[in-house]
């Protein structure tokens, strides 16, 4: 297959992702290509599911005679592979939820083990002042520390500004990057990123997400800096302007691509900030007239963290063994030590079509990019591997395999 054609492949991946982004509102998490490309795909009639798999199957079969990188020609494959399972799922095709897991995010997933929770829980209750109920204490914490909904923008933009001001040298993000806040409400999501290319982002903060522990900085830190807007720009720079890897002008939801992207934000801040952010947080909120007991918020996430896997339990037993939508909410509440509003947001989450198997890409990506961050060679710092993940185009079975590349490729300074 020649040059030209194996463009062909690419380009028809993208108008491949566009339509099913037509068939499926949200499927589509970024898109920066040719806007020809998208006008000509959005004056198409009406996707049909079926024959998108079928057009996600012949993209397979001529993706192994494509003139492209053998890497490439592995990370389209896995695209394919999700997006065809996910038209199928939309043409109407049952497919039990942990395989269409397994298919979307090469990864195989199961319950949790109660028994770290109930450790977990013990010492959180050991951790928290007060007495009481351990729920009574866990929620006096979170009203502590809660960002209200007219300060929560505010104070996000004031922490992703410091942590730009770290993150710019240490990774050569380009000058002209940037990242625009704005805060809505009744989403089923904390936060969301919003790619628009050209180096620039928009962070949507659900108002209510200010009663979380992880909204500063870990919602700075997981969707701008050095999370999901770093990493766009990143590989914007790097794969797309550099390389020519056209591909990534696309991210698409519930694909291998997604999973990785996800574990890499929920380490941002370690890479970035390391033990001692709950301090800094203090100190940045501080000037914002925003008070939070950073470094107990610290500890108190890192045994949160411990609990994470419940919320993939809830998934795996609605779709997989049959639970009712209260014993989700139950499950949630009980091992997550949440509100029960809180736990039946998160359950509307995951019951929606789209975001039902979404989930794993937070317990599973994290687990998967946190081994293999921890399995760095002795003396490389954190955030130089973590930059790898920023700049390379990876599949979930490298990180599990330990085939990543040694080093990033220089990125060119842009902007």
């Amino acid at each position: 297959m020649t040059g030209a054609a194996a463009d062909a492949v690419v380009a028809d991946y993208l108008a491949l992702g566009l339509r099913m982004g037509r068939l499926v509102e949200g499927y589509v998490d970024c898109w920066f290509g040719d806007p020809a490309l998208a006008e000509r795909v959005a004056a198409e009639p009406a996707p049909d599911p079926a024959e998108l798999a079928g057009q996600a199957r012949d993209l397979l079969r001529r993706l192994g005679d494509a003139d492209l990188d053998a890497e490439r020609r592995r990370f389209l494959a896995a695209q394919l592979t999700a997006v065809e399972c996910a038209a199928r799922r939309a043409a109407g095709e049952q497919i039990g939820f942990l395989a269409e897991v397994e298919t979307y995010f090469d990864v195989e997933v199961g319950l949790g083990d109660p028994d770290r929770y109930a450790a977990a829980h013990d010492a959180i209750d050991a951790l928290l002042p007060g007495t009481g109920p351990l729920m009574d204490k866990v929620e006096a914490f979170y009203a502590r520390n809660v960002v209200p909904p007219e300060r929560l923008g505010h104070a996000v933009r004031a922490v992703a500004d410091a942590l730009r001001a770290r993150a710019r040298p240490l990774l050569d993000l380009p000058d002209a990057e940037r990242v625009d806040i704005e805060v809505v409400r009744d989403r089923p999501w904390n936060a969301f990123n919003r790619y628009h290319g050209g180096f620039r982002s928009t962070v949507t903060l659900n108002e209510t997400a200010g009663r979380t522990i992880a909204v500063l900085p870990l919602m700075a830190t997981h969707e701008a800096y050095p999370g999901h807007h770093t990493e766009h720009c990143l590989k914007e720079a790097g794969l797309v302007l550099a390389r020519g890897w056209d591909e990534h002008r696309i991210a698409l939801v519930n694909t291998p691509q997604c999973l990785v992207a996800e574990g890499t934000a929920e380490h941002a801040a370690a890479a970035l900030l390391g033990p001692g952010w709950g301090r800094w947080t203090t100190e940045v909120l501080a000037d914002e007239g925003v008070p939070v007991e950073g470094e107990l918020v610290e500890r108190m996430v890192g045994l949160v963290n411990e609990l994470m896997p419940a919320r993939q339990d809830a998934a795996i037993l609605l779709h997989d063994r049959g639970a009712s939508i209260d014993d989700a909410v139950e499950h949630l509440h009980r091992w997550l030590l949440l509100p029960r509003d809180r736990a039946e947001q998160i359950a509307t989450f995951l019951t929606d079509p789209l975001w039902r198997a979404y989930s794993v890409t937070y317990i599973e990506g994290a687990r998967l990019v946190g081994g293999w961050l921890a399995a760095r060679p002795a003396g490389e710092p954190l955030v130089a591997r973590y930059r790898t993940l920023l700049t390379e185009q990876l599949r979930p079975a490298q990180l599990r395999d330990g085939t990543v590349p040694a080093g990033p490729r220089p990125v060119p300074a842009a902007g």
